[in-house]
């Protein structure tokens, strides 16, 4: 699957107009429909990052590199804690991770 398919499907999900997307990641309407329409499909580091954080899914999944979206978002979200976090923040964040992990063990032992 192409990046412009990638793309318009994620717009779709959303609900988003080409003006709403392109307007999220500071490109134009045009650009956004080059893309999914395939008349673009080398698009900017900078660009395919910023489309990749708008839609919650890794670069790696818009480029067609990865099939499961969800560790892209996975992705996505700690580095935005990183990012965006202090240290016990972030500290906690790992503890609620971890929390959650034990638990789904727990619960896949019971059954």
């Amino acid at each position: 699957m192409s990046i412009g398919v990638r793309l318009k499907q994620l717009r779709m999900r959303k609900k988003q107009s080409l003006q709403q997307v392109a307007d999220s990641v500071s490109s134009s309407k045009a650009h956004i429909w080059e893309l999914e329409t395939g008349k673009s499909i080398n698009p900017s580091l900078l660009l395919l990052t910023r489309l990749a954080e708008h839609f919650g899914v890794g670069v790696a999944y818009l480029a067609g590199e990865d099939v499961d979206a969800d560790k892209g978002r996975i992705g996505n979200l700690f580095r935005q804690a990183q990012e965006e976090l202090d240290e016990t923040d972030r500290a906690i964040l790992e503890d609620m991770v971890q929390s959650l992990i034990r638990r789904r063990r727990k619960q896949g032992d019971a059954a």
